[in-house]
């Protein structure tokens, strides 16, 4: 009987934890796509770590965890799992969400600076300066509980950090040559992927 439960939590989290990658999509595809904006500049670059992320998500996905797991054994474990996983993929998605919607007609796969840009520092950028990819790591690490094994999961992770720096630097090097002290101030004041502890 505990394994039957373990698993019917186990199968449960997963579903779950897809319905947020469903979210997680309908955010790109549905979205209201904003009127065609002038390209100032672009950093070609950030297409490798665009790259080295897509390669995360997959990595996620490969292999499923083995009916052994340790917490399948345990049923508080096996829920406490779980819990954290569903909770971590939906506040994930919802993150990205808020940030794309913030972003209005600013975001776009590629580093780029717009005729008119805006530096944003509300909402979701009040956190993170990057939170759309805090978002993605979340979502990585949740599906990743509940379903990979440990060193496809540590793979997806090494891949998604390293593809997550090039972008980041690409960008950053963007906003400051377009807003200079302005962009130095917010980046002093708020961090760039991990959120400070206060």
């Amino acid at each position: 009987m505990p394994r039957l439960q373990t698993d019917t939590i186990g199968l449960t989290s997963l579903i779950l934890v897809f319905l947020a990658w469903v979210v997680f999509g309908l955010t790109f595809l549905l979205r209201k796509k904003p009127a065609q904006a002038e390209e100032a500049k672009r950093a070609s670059v950030s297409k490798w770590g665009i790259v080295l992320q897509s390669f995360s998500f997959a990595f996620v996905w490969i292999l499923p965890r083995p009916r052994w797991w340790p917490f399948r054994e345990s049923l508080a474990g096996e829920l406490i799992l779980a819990a954290v996983a569903v909770a971590l993929a939906y506040s994930s998605s919802l993150f990205i969400l808020r940030a794309i919607r913030t972003l209005g007609k600013q975001w776009t796969f590629e580093a780029r600076v717009i005729k008119g840009h805006e530096l944003v520092t509300q909402g979701p950028y009040a956190i993170v300066r990057n939170p759309i990819y805090l978002g993605m790591f979340g979502m990585i690490i949740g599906t990743g509980l509940v379903f990979s094994r440990w060193w496809t999961l540590s793979a997806a992770v090494v891949s998604f950090l390293i593809g997550n720096r090039i972008r980041i630097r690409a960008e950053e090097r963007l906003l400051r040559e377009t807003f200079g002290a302005q962009f130095e101030d917010y980046a002093q004041r708020v961090p760039a992927f991990f959120p400070r502890l206060r």
